[in-house]
């Protein structure tokens, strides 16, 4: 379902930016889990211009489950309240083959949250599958140069998994954000060395989370 599809001509012809935004071809950017608040931050951003600056147009494909469907729709109508000189076109679909088609990046949220009790190995292979899927359809109907970002949990394993069922995209395209672990490492380091945040350097985090860290 197309939200939003505006011609060149009447897109923020004020806009001082306009000249140079037409010499960049849009660049489509899939995000799956769209309906949830991590992508809803996200996406403020990447409307605002914040993620791939205000000279470049947008094409958004947002993904998530059926049940979800509404409130992508309210996050798509949202983005047309804020009139973004950046978004060119807003699409909300339930289906991965669509959101990932002629995607330029993909941002990939969409997991099984991490419910009270459970283990970290039942995380993982509840994620398998979502993450397998994604993987078959990527190395199916994505694009050889994309660019993909792995952000739910674990990150990392995510990944690795969906990088491993896209064999032909290359494998340095593919990152997990493990901001997260990183900064609590740093949190946690620095108090007991007697230092600030940011004089703790060449910190690496390896593995995934356990009931045993």
């Amino acid at each position: 379902m197309v939200f939003l599809s505006r011609p060149r001509s009447q897109m923020s012809d004020s806009h001082h930016c306009e000249d140079k935004r037409r010499k960049l071809a849009p660049m489509t950017i899939c995000i799956t889990g769209a309906a949830g608040r991590i992508a809803y931050s996200l996406i403020q951003s990447l409307a605002k211009g914040d993620v791939f600056g205000h000279e470049q147009l947008l094409v958004l494909h947002l993904l998530d489950i059926e049940q979800s469907k509404e409130a992508m729709e309210g996050v798509a109508m949202e983005i047309e309240d804020m009139a973004s000189h950046v978004v060119d076109k807003c699409i909300v679909t339930t289906s991965m083959k669509e959101a990932i088609s002629g995607a330029d990046v993909a941002v990939l949220i969409a997991s099984v949250p991490h419910l009270p009790g459970m283990e970290r190995k039942e995380l993982l292979k509840a994620n398998v599958r979502i993450f397998k899927e994604t993987g078959e359809t990527l190395e199916r109907f994505g694009k050889r140069t994309i660019k993909v970002l792995v952000v739910a949990n674990p990150s990392n394993t995510n990944a690795l998994v969906c990088m491993n069922y896209a064999p032909s995209i290359p494998r340095e395209q593919f990152t997990g954000l493990s901001m997260l672990d990183h900064n609590r490492t740093l949190a946690q380091l620095a108090p007991k060395i007697g230092a600030t945040t940011d004089e703790v350097t060449n910190v690496v985090v390896w593995g995934n989370h356990s009931a045993t860290m």
